[in-house]
């Protein structure tokens, strides 16, 4: 896959005021824009250089061709390049479809296109790789935790690394994540982490939880095959905990 330029985001989206305020909006914090309103524009354009052009798409999922959630789908089996997803809907099925689609964040309308674009930069942050780090002459002091050979949690920043690999992490895949890393081996139930993790959002359920433990052990897979999938342990009738 070609390197993606880190500055350039595809729009895709049929209304042109939504997509000219967006395009406006993302330009103020530095990036460069290209828009298209068609999901089939938008798939000939990702997979002419298989989403190497762009770092990051955001996607309309009412398209007048293809819905967005389709093209999802079909974006998926040549790249992994993040995805926001717009939409008119507030149904919670649908957030929850999106986000196993493979989506990094979800946005319904109306919305402020500040907010989008500061929520691509925070996606585009937290996909930047590791950068190496020297093995120190003789043994800390003060060591790391026991879980940082596999995980490394930059708060500041609002990121996780998997095997020194930043992982691309939606802001609530990142609270749940970082939520069960505070407390490896514990079991959190589903009321628990709702209120942990998803206590500024409206109207959500619990199965939601169980569509972001879906989404991180996928991204969690794909750094580290096999093991990925063991990191966040089902313990049936009382919940979830990370693997101590």
């Amino acid at each position: 896959m070609a390197d993606r330029n880190p500055d350039r985001i595809l729009i895709v989206d049929d209304e042109p005021a939504i997509a000219d305020t967006l395009a406006y909006a993302l330009r103020a914090e530095g990036f460069d824009t290209a828009w298209v309103g068609l999901g089939g524009e938008a798939l000939a354009a990702l997979e002419a250089g298989a989403a190497g052009g762009y770092a990051l798409v955001v996607l309309d999922v009412g398209l007048p061709d293809i819905g967005g959630f389709d093209v999802c789908r079909r974006l998926r089996r040549f790249s992994d390049v993040p995805v926001i997803f717009l939409t008119a809907r507030a149904d919670e099925v649908d957030r929850i479809v999106g986000l196993e689609l493979g989506a990094d964040d979800y946005v319904p309308k109306p919305f402020s296109p500040r907010e989008v674009a500061s929520r691509v930069r925070a996606i585009l942050r937290r996909a930047r790789p590791v950068a190496p780090v020297p093995a120190p002459a003789a043994p800390s002091v003060a060591s790391p935790p026991a879980s940082a050979a596999r995980f490394d949690h930059d708060a500041e920043g609002a990121r996780i690394a998997y095997h020194g690999q930043w992982l691309s992490l939606t802001r609530y895949e990142y609270r749940l994540l970082a939520t069960l890393l505070a407390r490896p081996g514990r079991v959190f139930n589903r009321a628990q982490l709702m209120d942990l993790v998803w206590h500024d959002a409206e109207d959500s359920l619990e199965r939601t939880v169980d569509a972001h433990i879906k989404t991180l052990r996928a991204k969690l897979r794909g750094v580290r095959e096999g093991e990925g999938e063991g990191e966040i342990e089902t313990h049936r009738g009382l919940g979830y905990s990370l693997r101590p």
